[in-house]
C-alpha cells in the first residue's frame, strides 16, 4: 500500500479570476509539475485520478440555490463578490475541485493510502454555505469532511487550518456541530475579520470551534510551538475518527498578501506533527487540503515540505514548547478555552 495519495487535476487550471488577480492559475501549475517530478514520484505516493463532486455532494454543505448561482455562470464573466469573480469554466475548475477532496477521503478511509493531499483550485475555507468570498466557491474541505460524515460513515471529525486567513467559512458550516472539531491558527486582526478566541461554537456546538488568533510576523518557532504543544492535546481529547488540514501556504515567508515567516521546514514539522497526531488517534487517516499560498515560491516548497511531512520523510520535530510563546494574547485564549479542554 502506497503510504501517501495524491489527487489534482488540470482542469483546475480553467478557473480565471484576472490576469492581475493573485489567486492565478500559475499557483496549481507549479503544484502539477511538483507532484510529477522525480522528486516527489520517487517518494512512497500514489498519484490517484480525480473526478468532479455531484450535486449532492456540493449541496451537503452548500444551499442549493447558491449552487444554482455558481453553476449558471457557466460561459460567462460573473463578479460573485469584491474579490472573487467566476469566469467562463470556473464552474467546472471548482466541481473537480471539491471532487479532489472527496476522492482524497475515500482513498484513505477505504485504505489505498495511509494519508492523503488534495490539491484544488479554486481554494475552499472562505466560502459560506450561501455565498463565495475570499477566492473560494465551494468550501473544497467541508464537503470532504460532509462525505466522511454522510456517505463513509466517519462520527467524529477534525479540522486543523493552518491558512493565514481565518476560514470562516469552513467553521460556519460546522459552528453548531459537535461532532466536528474545527481548529485555526490564522493572522489577526485580518481578512476577513472573524477568528476571535470567543467565536467557540453555538448550541451543540459549543466548545468544538477553537480560534488561536496570531499577531504578524510569526514563524517556525511559534507555529512548532502551537503545532507540537496545544494542538495534540485537543486533538488528543476530542479523539477524531480522521483529521482534515486545511493547508494554507500563505503563512510562509515573502507571500504577498501575509506577514508571517514560516519557512518550508516549518511547514514540514507542522505535518509531522500532525501526521504523528493522526497515527496515534486514528490509525492515521488524516487527508491535507491545499488552500492558500500566493508566492510560487513558498507555495511549491511548502507543498513539497508537506508531502515528505505526510510520507514521513520530514523533518523531526524541533523543540518548540507552548511555554515558549510570545504572543500577545495567548493568556485570553488558553483562558477560554480551558473551559472545554485540559490544558496546562
Amino acid at each position: 500500500m502506497a503510504k501517501t495519495g495524491i489527487v489534482t487535476d488540470p482542469l483546475c487550471l480553467e478557473h480565471e479570476m484576472g490576469r492581475l488577480h493573485p489567486e492565478t492559475p500559475k499557483r496549481l501549475q507549479v503544484l502539477l509539475d511538483l507532484v510529477s517530478s522525480k522528486d516527489v514520484t520517487k517518494l512512497s505516493v500514489e498519484s490517484i485520478t480525480a473526478r468532479p463532486a455531484e450535486q449532492e455532494e456540493i449541496t451537503r454543505v452548500h444551499d442549493e440555490a447558491y449552487f444554482r448561482r455558481v453553476m449558471g455562470t457557466q460561459g460567462r464573466v460573473v463578479v460573485m463578490d469584491l474579490d472573487t469573480t467566476a469566469g467562463p469554466r470556473s464552474f467546472e475548475a471548482a466541481m473537480m475541485g471539491a471532487g479532489c477532496g472527496i476522492v482524497a477521503t475515500d482513498a484513505v478511509v477505504g485504505g489505498r493510502v495511509k494519508n492523503a493531499i488534495a490539491i484544488p483550485r479554486p481554494p475552499g475555507h472562505h466560502a459560506e454555505p450561501s455565498r463565495s468570498m475570499g477566492f473560494c466557491l465551494f468550501n473544497n474541505v467541508a464537503v470532504a469532511v460532509m462525505h466522511a460524515k454522510e456517505a463513509l460513515g466517519m462520527k467524529k471529525i477534525a479540522i486543523v487550518d493552518f491558512d493565514l486567513h481565518h476560514g470562516n467559512g469552513t467553521q460556519k458550516a460546522f459552528y453548531k456541530d459537535k461532532s466536528v472539531l474545527y481548529l485555526s491558527t490564522h493572522q489577526y486582526p485580518f481578512f476577513p475579520g472573524t477568528g476571535a478566541p470567543e467565536e467557540v461554537g453555538e448550541g451543540d456546538g459549543v466548545g468544538t470551534s477553537i480560534n488561536i488568533p496570531l499577531a504578524a510576523g510569526h514563524g517556525d518557532h511559534e507555529y512548532e510551538a502551537i503545532y507540537g504543544g496545544l494542538i495534540p492535546r485537543i486533538l488528543e481529547q476530542f479523539k477524531p475518527d480522521i483529521i482534515f488540514v486545511s493547508a494554507g501556504y500563505d503563512i510562509g515567508g515573502g507571500d504577498p498578501l501575509g506577514l508571517m515567516d514560516v519557512t518550508a521546514q516549518g511547514f514540514g514539522r507542522i505535518t509531522t506533527y500532525l501526521r504523528a497526531a493522526a497515527d496515534r488517534l486514528c490509525d492515521g487517516r488524516m487527508v491535507v487540503v491545499v488552500e492558500g499560498g500566493y508566492s510560487l515560491t513558498a507555495l511549491h516548497d511548502g507543498v513539497f515540505a508537506s508531502i515528505k511531512g505526510l510520507v514521513g520523510k520530514g523533518k523531526g520535530p524541533a523543540k518548540g514548547k507552548l511555554d515558549d510563546l510570545h504572543i500577545g494574547d495567548a493568556r485570553r485564549y488558553l483562558s477560554t478555552y480551558r473551559q472545554f479542554f485540559k490544558l496546562k
